[in-house]
């Protein structure tokens, strides 16, 4: 009863939807008040029943039952309950189940919580996420069913894929899909605005905490997503512009721009335009990765292999939302008026710049994405990897740094070049030394991509600091203290990526019981192998000890592992992490005189990249706290005057 209780809630959700679309279109042509006041409850009941349907399925998966298809097809009853749970949504149905809710609680919470947009803005709104809701719900409910049942339940289930049997599961897609989910709600806003034609300041606050909150959950799940690569799949990498990678990224760099953008319309009544065909822009980078991870063209270990047909449906959804949206621009852009003017040197030329390289870096990593599918459906196959990224995108994103370095030392409207000059002074200098010390110690070691992307991280670094300075900083607000700290966790993670592409050392040897090897300062011991047996695993796990310089040595335990249900091997690599940067050993296969292949990296200030992601999903929520913050002040202000 529990399938079928879940499925009633979810045609019950669906019906609501169309609902909430009818309520909200008849009430605003027809000027008609009382079907308006109708939309709320209708958004929150909707929501009520999609969280419903989604404890149904959770409930479905921690009871191991067989007889659902889903269940069989991704559970095992040996499995540690917490893979069960977290393989509620380690599938395509569950996944998309876990999308729908979260999209139902974000409407319910834009239904209650907004109270500044002007009612017939917010209704649209309301009636946009409504029709983007319905979309999904057909999907699930006629291409897709989570509860479908099967005629003979199997002895037990399938299992779960092996390289998805991992803690950061259960945290790191729902954070994605909050993130896309959020990009879904600033695209209602947007097209709300534009057909009512109410593209002003207060939409821009209304969409913000939004976007923020979408951004710091993207940032979130794409740094969780590549520390997790890292240490799961053995391959010693943090990033390898994988097209399932590429397709989290694309949003991220969309929801970049989009907050830089909405940030001036809020507070300075600029870049109108720009604002909502950003927004628009965001959205349809989460379709498209929706329609890449779904649609079977890709293989990865990201990606949901599925039937070409559920590609399709998803395809037509992503035609039918973003042409209607982008027809929508072009019909009522016209009706958008230009907002207030800015001179060349300003902060808001300096936004502008960066929202300008963010969006050629999309271009870059969209073309470099899509060029060898496409090229592949007419026969030719080309790859395009690291080398057309690092050499195209890596070069743009370090002037982005620049620039980011500019914008916040510079006035808003008008201000002087010398004078902006004068306090760029500090980080320039900075820039200078550290470029004379690599100059010095590493010059033809390195190449010229990380010996610049060192350069740039030091006067980064300090440069974000530079808006602090002259403050009194008890009285700074928050959400400038948010800005610092995202920028310069945006410098430290450049300085761990130049760290890691100039410094690794990578040894590879075959070893016996008793056999040493060095690295960069390390000697790595093999003392033993043997057999292990986990919960649902078999696994052959060598004791390492690794000692630097000298020191005392440190117990390592790589495994060679394998799973029975299905039957999968993987390597659990070994991690050693010291204040300046991580050894990193996977074992290998055996050879055929008795040895071992033995992978070891010595990874100098890789940490800094994972730092420097979670220094900036923290700047990001503090800027959200802040500017939340200061607009209930003012709303509580205004109602006690």
């Amino acid at each position: 009863m529990i399938a079928e209780l879940g499925l009633a809630a979810l045609w019950l959700a669906a019906s609501l939807a169309l609902l909430q679309l009818a309520l909200v279109w008849f009430g605003l042509v027809g000027d008609k008040a009382d079907l308006l006041a109708g939309v709320r409850p209708v958004a929150v009941a909707q929501a009520g029943l999609c969280a419903i349907a989604f404890l149904a399925l959770i409930a479905l998966f921690l009871r191991s039952d067989m007889s659902v298809a889903l269940v069989a097809a991704n559970s095992h009853s040996a499995k540690p309950w917490l893979y069960k749970f977290a393989g509620t949504w380690g599938n395509h149905e569950g996944s998309m189940l876990l999308w729908v809710t979260v999209m139902g609680l974000a409407g319910a919470g834009v239904a209650l919580l907004e109270r500044a947009l002007r009612r017939d803005t917010h209704m649209a709104t309301l009636g946009a996420q409504a029709a983007i809701s319905l979309g999904f719900y057909a999907f699930l409910l006629f291409s897709s069913n989570p509860f479908a049942r099967l005629a003979a339940a199997p002895e037990d289930g399938q299992g779960l894929n092996p390289l998805l049997q991992d803690p950061g599961l259960a945290f790191h897609p729902p954070t994605l899909y909050l993130g896309y989910v959020g990009l879904s709600v600033a695209f209602s806003f947007a097209v709300g605005a534009l057909m009512t034609r109410n593209v002003d300041a207060a939409f821009a606050r209304a969409m913000r905490p939004w976007v923020l909150g979408a951004w710091v959950l993207l940032t979130i799940g794409i740094t969780a997503g590549s520390y997790w690569a890292y240490y799961e799949l053995g391959w010693g990498g943090w990033w390898f512009w994988d097209p399932v990678e590429n397709a989290s990224l694309m949003p991220w760099l969309a929801a970049t721009a989009l907050l830089h953008s909405v940030t001036v319309l809020a507070t300075r009544d600029a870049l109108r335009a720009w604002t909502v065909m950003l927004a628009v822009v965001a959205f349809s980078m989460s379709m498209v990765g929706t329609f890449l991870v779904r649609s079977g063209i890709l293989t990865s270990v990201h990606a949901f292999a599925v039937d070409p047909e559920r590609g399709t449906f998803i395809l037509a959804l992503l035609l039918v939302y973003i042409g209607g949206a982008l027809a929508l621009f072009g019909f009522r852009v016209g009706t958008v008026r230009e907002g207030a003017q800015f001179e060349l040197v300003s902060r808001e030329t300096m936004l502008v710049l960066n929202n300008l390289l963010l969006s050629v870096v999309l271009g870059v990593v969209l073309i470099g994405t899509l060029y060898p599918l496409m090229t592949e459906a007419f026969g030719h196959k080309v790859s395009v990897g690291p080398p057309y990224f690092d050499a195209v995108a890596g070069p743009i994103a370090l002037g982005l740094m620049l620039v980011m370095i500019a914008g916040p030392v510079t006035r808003w409207r008008h201000d002087a070049l010398r004078a902006v000059g004068g306090r760029l002074l500090v980080p320039t200098l900075v820039g200078l030394a550290a470029l004379s010390a690599l100059a010095v110690l590493a010059w033809g070691r390195i190449g010229v991509l990380p010996f610049l992307g060192l350069v740039i991280a030091a006067a980064t670094a300090v440069g974000s600091l530079t808006p602090l300075g002259k403050r009194n900083l008890r009285r700074t607000p928050l959400f400038t203290y948010g800005m610092v700290i995202a920028h310069l966790g945006c410098a430290v993670s450049i300085a761990g990526m130049a760290s890691d592409s100039a410094f690794t050392v990578e040894k590879l040897a075959a070893m016996r019981v008793g056999d040493r090897v060095s690295a960069a300062g390390w000697t790595v011991s093999l003392d033993q192998i043997g057999p292990i047996a986990g919960d649902n695993w078999t696994a052959m796990q060598a004791d390492v000890s690794a000692a630097r310089d000298g020191g005392t040595p440190v117990l390592l335990h790589p495994q060679s592992r394998f799973f029975t249900t299905p039957p999968t091997a993987t390597n659990e690599s070994a991690i050693l992490t010291r204040w300046n940067g991580q050894l990193y050993v996977v074992l290998g296969e055996p050879t055929q005189d008795g040895r071992w292949q033995m992978r070891i990296w010595w990874k100098p200030f890789v940490t800094l990249i994972w730092l420097g992601g979670g220094l900036i999903a923290l700047g990001g929520l503090l800027s959200l706290i802040g500017r939340e913050r200061r607009g209930w002040m003012k709303r509580l202000r205004k109602a006690a005057a």
